[in-house]
């Protein structure tokens, strides 16, 4: 696979020359994002969103999602997001006085509808994010605040999601790590979205599953990953979907827990193996 991209503070310009699934599977800030090019398909574990040449999208910060970028045949996939982060929103919120009304029960991601504003926005940015440039925080502050007020201009009811800083609260952490072990994102992240420190998570976690997380998730990843291998699909197309970043390592780790390596499973296969904790 081979990449390339520009990062720069609070912006990003991402050009893919083949199809990946990369990335931690957590949404830190809210992020505005224009697809250039190619296509972007996410998926929150409800739901599966499409993202096509010329589409802006919207992506709702403290949420869990997969992403799969399918650059066009021959071609290149690019992207530019913005990452309006929570420092910014509460300035604007406090020299504005805008404040959320009402929680939105709006979806992870959706698509905002095409303005003639949006696009003109996104392609004066091109300029600064296709040529290596130093020293530009103090403009892409500026240019995050103007997509912010853009934002606002065009979709006003955003506002109830911009400026909503509440973080998560405690929930029930056995039915949300059942729900989302498959998301590939580091331990203080489930502590984070669960409401908790990641002391609290650990030991919550301990006296609800009687192991630590990081056995139990490795653990329930492998059971799921058999079970879908053994259903006919293949270990490169399963290990990332079940919460693996690298092949080699997941196929390490299936071996020592099932004795067998993934590929040597087939759908037909009427094996059972006893699942140790």
């Amino acid at each position: 696979m081979s990449t390339k991209s520009n990062t720069k503070p609070k912006i990003l310009y991402s050009c893919y020359y083949s199809r990946s699934r990369e990335g931690e599977h957590f949404i830190p800030e809210h992020v505005f994002s224009y697809q250039i090019s190619g296509e972007m398909i996410a998926s929150d574990g409800k739901s599966t969103f499409i993202t096509k040449p010329g589409d802006f999208r919207f992506s709702r910060r403290n949420h869990l999602a997969k992403f799969t970028k399918i650059p066009p045949e021959g071609g290149e996939f690019k992207t530019i997001s913005l990452f309006l982060d929570q420092e910014i929103l509460r300035e604007i919120s406090k020299e504005y006085n805008l404040k959320s009304d009402k929680k939105s029960d709006s979806e992870a991601m959706f698509t905002l509808a095409p303005n003639p504003l949006y696009k003109s926005f996104m392609e004066s940015l091109l300029s600064y994010l296709e040529v290596e440039q130093e020293n530009n925080e103090a403009l892409f502050n500026l240019k995050i605040k103007e997509a912010i007020h853009l934002l606002l201009k065009v979709n006003p009811e955003l506002k109830d999601i911009l400026f909503d800083f509440n973080e998560p609260g405690k929930i029930d952490l056995e039915a949300f790590m059942n729900k989302n072990f498959h998301f590939n994102v580091q331990m203080h992240r489930f502590a984070y979205l669960t409401g908790r420190s990641l002391a609290t998570f650990k030991r919550d976690f301990q006296k609800e599953f009687q192991q630590a997380p990081g056995k139990w998730l490795l653990n329930k990843r492998l059971q799921e990953a058999y079970y879908l291998i053994s259903q006919g699909n293949s270990p490169s197309d399963v290990y990332i979907g079940v919460g693996f970043e690298d092949l080699s390592h997941f196929s390490f780790s299936f071996k020592k827990k099932f004795g067998i390596v993934p590929s040597s499973l087939n759908h037909k296969e009427k094996t059972q193996l006893k699942f140790t904790p």
